[in-house]
């Protein structure tokens, strides 16, 4: 895959950019997965958080979570998801990342991070025009989160070695064949190298 890196005219400027990491929870990282560990991906992950919050830009943290199961998601489908119980703190935000400062938390109750939270009101209201995003997984999480921004008009970067999936296909297909159609991918450390 080859990532390139931004241009002088593409650097991010930190006030129109923010940085949006999705379902880094302990029920998440700690799956098998694929081309990246959830240790990898949590790693980078905070790398940029830090990044972000140092140079002063908005940093969303996303996770998923339910209060009763009776806020998901549950149309008919053929394949067999989690719908049921879900072990204590599975959706607590990963301890890297839980003492962030200055972070705004989104829960979501589905897999996208637009739809039923304030994520587009909150950027909106900040100027933001440039969406950085990371998280698990690359195909559901991430991936839809970034059809929603896409469908909203923000420009993306999406941080490869900074996302994975379940399995090594669906990350490699999500960034050769859709992430390039709907914004920019590159790697952890040229973004955080963008940064001005």
């Amino acid at each position: 895959m080859k990532n390139l890196k931004l241009t002088e005219t593409e650097l991010m400027k930190t006030e129109k950019t923010a940085l949006v990491v999705i379902d880094l929870q302990k029920g998440i990282v700690n799956r098998e997965l694929l081309p990246y560990t959830g240790v990898q991906v949590v790693e980078n992950a905070s790398r940029l958080v830090h990044a972000f919050t140092e140079k002063g830009a908005f940093v969303v943290l996303v996770r998923v979570s339910f209060v009763d199961g009776k806020d998901m998601v549950k149309p008919r489908i053929d394949s067999k998801m989690n719908q049921g119980q879900y072990p204590e703190g599975w959706d607590n935000l990963v301890p890297e990342l839980k003492n962030s400062k200055n972070v705004h938390v989104i829960t979501k109750r589905q897999w996208g991070a637009f739809y039923g939270t304030d994520l587009d009101l909150q950027l909106r209201r900040r100027g933001i025009d440039t969406i950085v995003l990371c998280g698990i997984s690359t195909g559901i999480g991430v991936d839809t989160t970034a059809r929603e921004a896409f469908q909203h008009g923000y420009n993306q970067v999406f941080v490869e070695d900074a996302m994975t999936a379940s399995i090594k296909e669906e990350h490699d297909y999500v960034c050769k064949y859709i992430f390039p159609r709907i914004g920019q991918i590159r790697t952890s450390k040229d973004v955080i190298l963008s940064l001005r």
